[in-house]
């Protein structure tokens, strides 16, 4: 059986670029059927694993996205370099000189660079300039749009960053895509650590995440639960440069729970419900609010008539870049409270 540190690393290798996440559907499912009574593939193809409880009691769904930011072939230059487009929030300045992964539709993964004009023959004024993305292109080594086709690279392949997932210590990892793999992993391993719940867990992949949300609208609606819980990464504030009013989150410190964010404002039951559970199994937890941004919790309360939810998010440095830090405890402590709270469920709704 495989450790925590083993599967996040295996989902963090994975490519799952928006619209493209089957491989992190695919490593999700195996790793999350043994603690579930069945698995299904929505329209949408988010993957929706349910453990089933009482008929009268609550139904919960948790939420933890596939998807991570990433780039798009857009266009194949007669030289054979690509031009791309951003999926998801990606800042131009951390994008030249990163290597990349170009992964075709019939398998084959390419590796190559994101290249730019060289600095040293820039003019000084061009030099002081932020690059934009359409100002850059990726070299895959093809001589030409001809030989980039005969390799299969086509308009549309998803593009990753060039990261392996690798520890820094005992507890603190680095690795691509902990947005959102992270919260998959805690998604896991909240299933493995309920062996009986009187409640109905509906555990949910969902995709689209990146681009507004998307897949968990649609995965609210048709698992209908009476409350939700999104199982995320949010920014971590232990390091140089960020002000405590900024965020006062720090890794290593446990769990975050949004009390608001641009998307949400939690629903207060949903926000007692979980401090109770957290004091209740003595796991410290941190509160955030005011951050920009939101997670799929904001979409799934506004699905039908509403359903109250919340956040419980890992505390990680440098989300939305090609490589990301987060402490391992914080993925326990994370897992450990969404358990807990739904065997206290019936005390609350």
């Amino acid at each position: 059986m495989l450790s925590l540190n083993e599967k996040l690393e295996k989902l963090s290798n994975v490519c799952g670029v928006t619209g493209s996440e089957t491989p992190v559907r695919e490593l999700l499912t195996q790793f999350i059927r043994p603690y579930v009574d069945e698995i299904n593939v929505d329209r949408l193809e988010n993957v929706i694993a349910v453990k089933k409880g009482k008929p009268d009691r609550p139904k919960i769904m948790l939420a933890a996205h596939m998807d991570e930011i990433g780039l798009l072939v857009k266009t194949i230059t007669k030289e054979g370099f690509l031009r791309f487009s951003k999926i998801g929030g990606i800042d131009d300045r951390i994008l030249p000189a990163q290597k990349v992964t170009v992964h075709t539709k019939n398998g084959g993964v390419y590796f190559g660079i994101i290249g730019s004009k060289p600095p040293h023959i820039q003019k000084e004024e061009d030099r002081r300039k932020i690059l934009a993305f359409n100002d850059l292109f990726i070299d895959v080594g093809a001589e030409s749009k001809e030989a980039a086709m005969q390799m299969g690279i086509s308009v549309g392949d998803p593009i990753a960053f060039d990261t392996k997932y690798v520890a820094l210590n005992k507890n603190l990892v680095m690795g691509k895509a902990f947005d959102n793999r992270a919260g998959c992993l805690v998604m896991v391993e909240t299933l493995k650590l309920l062996d009986e719940t009187d409640c109905t867990v509906c555990a949910v992949g969902t995709v689209q995440e990146e681009v507004g949300l998307r897949g968990a609208g649609t995965a609210a609606f048709g698992v209908d639960p009476d409350v939700a819980l999104a199982l995320d990464v949010t920014v971590a504030g232990d390091v140089i440069g960020v002000r405590e009013y900024d965020t006062s989150v720090k890794t290593g410190k446990g769990p975050a729970l949004t009390i608001s964010d641009s998307g949400l404002i939690t629903h207060p039951k949903i926000l007692r419900w979980l401090i109770d559970a957290a004091e209740n199994e003595k796991i410290a937890v941190q509160l955030e609010s005011g951050l920009m941004g939101s997670t799929d919790a904001a979409r799934i309360s506004l699905t039908r008539q509403g359903i109250p939810s919340g956040t419980i998010s890992i505390p990680t440095r440098y989300i939305h870049s090609p490589a990301a830090v987060l402490n391992l405890q914080d993925i326990e402590s994370s897992a450990k409270l969404a358990a807990a709270a739904i065997k206290r469920i019936s005390k609350h709704f």
